[in-house]
């Protein structure tokens, strides 16, 4: 059953070479390739919304050594997609139904229904409410470093896909303070006008401890790290006692410079202060995935969150020079390209 008129062939982008340095259009090739017709069991959907995240120029490396599949030089890129249901041969979906899947750098998709995941178009405003990095933000504040009531937080990368919604999972646990660091003034700005953290600052301006001796000087009890280097050692030194970390990445490794990827660690004073530091994966299991959702909807109807999303309009052709420009930081929130 289709719903309606399907092309013979769409559009995908896919790996033309590993990045040496940094990334360019000509790491991409913007292709056609056949739309298959699902088989039995199977259907077919037409993307509509592509999340872009900094990750995805780690899994363009020849060996990412991450938790998940890197790209392959010829073959399409991967990334969650929502879209919706335009032909089925399955009991499990049906036309119209709207989906969520991870092979999201093409057009048409066509697979087993167990690939996709149903979204209830009733849960949020819009489905771009389900392209975020929630999950991740959300396993790291909740479950990694326990934020809640009287802590004080600190998040670096703030104005990112991750942070942005970090800072306001600690606010709406009940944090006593919540701050963060941004590579500009209208992302600091953004950060406590839009998304209420109670200070930010930007890293740029001078030497970070000192920032955050000024704004929090009875120390940080929770960290909350997508950054590394300075911004990391910086909140060794500031930590108060039992002081909590979540390492969620080394952005200052991954663009640029890579030494950023390997701040040193003042071993004696985290000892002394019993610090407690946890690096984390999140795999966006269905349990990770459902406790984000739920809460995040819950906490749009009583109007504590706001969703931090950049969409960029033109096409899966947008996507490539979309993800280069996020990279180079000229984007906050979550990134979505629009089909």
């Amino acid at each position: 059953m289709t719903t309606e008129e399907i092309p013979a062939k769409a559009k995908e982008v896919r790996l033309a070479a590993h990045p040496d340095g940094a990334l360019t259009l000509a790491n991409f090739e913007l292709a056609e390739a056949a739309v298959a017709e699902p088989g039995e069991g199977e259907v077919l959907v037409r993307y509509q919304y592509l999340q872009l995240a900094a990750v995805m120029q780690d899994l363009m490396k020849p060996e990412p050594s991450l938790p998940m599949p890197g790209y392959q030089v010829g073959a399409p890129m991967w990334g969650a997609a929502v879209g919706v249901v335009v032909a089925s041969n399955s009991p499990d979906l049906a036309p119209g139904d709207i989906v969520e899947g991870m092979d999201g750098f093409k057009e048409y998709s066509t697979g087993p229904a167990g690939d996709y995941f149903k979204l209830d178009p009733d849960a949020f405003p819009s489905p771009l409410h389900y392209l975020t990095q929630g999950p991740t933000a959300y396993h790291g504040m909740v479950d990694i470093v326990e934020v809640g009531e009287g802590d004080t937080v600190f998040v670096s990368g703030a104005a990112g896909g991750v942070g942005s919604l970090a800072g306001q999972i600690a606010k709406c646990r009940g944090a006593k303070r919540v701050i963060g660091a941004a590579g500009s003034k209208a992302k600091v700005e953004y950060l406590v006008n839009e998304l209420g953290y109670d200070a930010a600052f930007d890293y740029h301006d001078g030497p970070v401890l000192d920032r955050l001796r000024e704004l929090a000087p009875d120390g940080i009890d929770v960290f909350f790290d997508t950054v590394g280097g300075e911004q990391f050692e910086a909140a060794v030194q500031a930590a108060s006692a039992g002081a909590r970390f979540a390492l969620c990445g080394a952005l200052s490794g991954q663009v640029g410079d890579a030494i950023g990827a390997f701040p040193r660690l003042d071993i004696m004073t985290s000892i002394v202060k019993q610090i407690s530091i946890r690096p984390f994966a999140t795999y966006h299991t269905p349990e990770q995935i459902w406790a984000w959702n739920s809460n995040f909807a819950t906490w749009l109807k009583e109007g504590r969150f706001v969703l931090p999303q950049s969409v960029v309009e033109g096409g899966l052709e947008a996507a490539p020079q979309a993800l280069i420009d996020l990279l180079g930081g000229k984007y906050t929130g979550n990134l979505v390209v629009k089909f």
